[in-house]
């Protein structure tokens, strides 16, 4: 069986190629492992490629800082270059991915976004009784 499943932050935006009508979306995810000394963290960096309708979700939903857990099988990408060596290489094909936090969660504060006082309440005047909904 072979079966990846991991939760990282995209390290930059996908890169988008289209072959034919297949769209094709290329990017890494940044994975930290946790020792058990101190909680000490290291990063793992992992290749990814989404196909078809996944790789259409990558490039119109996800970009570089992006939370997600990705799900597929781990795949050698081995090949003979130009000058003749063998490269070996290996990569995450993607056969589901899920966001792994919500929009409100982001860490980027949203300068347009007009603040809230909900200190601040409206005086009702004595006199307008008959115009409430309720008594």
């Amino acid at each position: 069986m072979n079966k990846f499943v991991c939760m990282g932050r995209l390290t930059s935006d996908a890169d988008i190629r289209y072959s034919g009508e297949t769209t094709i979306a290329k990017f890494s995810i940044a994975v930290d492992r946790r020792y058990k000394k101190d909680n000490e963290t290291n990063t793992d960096f992992f290749k990814c490629v989404a196909f078809g309708k996944l790789a259409e979700f990558v490039e119109k939903y996800l970009n570089k800082g992006t939370k997600v857990v990705i799900g597929g099988r781990w795949e050698n990408n081995n090949y003979t270059n130009k000058d003749g060596v063998k490269v070996y290489d290996n990569q995450i094909v993607v056969e589901e991915i899920e966001f792994a936090e919500s929009k409100k969660n982001d860490s980027t504060p949203k300068t347009d976004a007009p603040k809230k006082d909900e200190t601040q309440f409206t005086n009702i005047p004595e006199d307008s009784d008959d115009e409430l909904p309720f008594n």
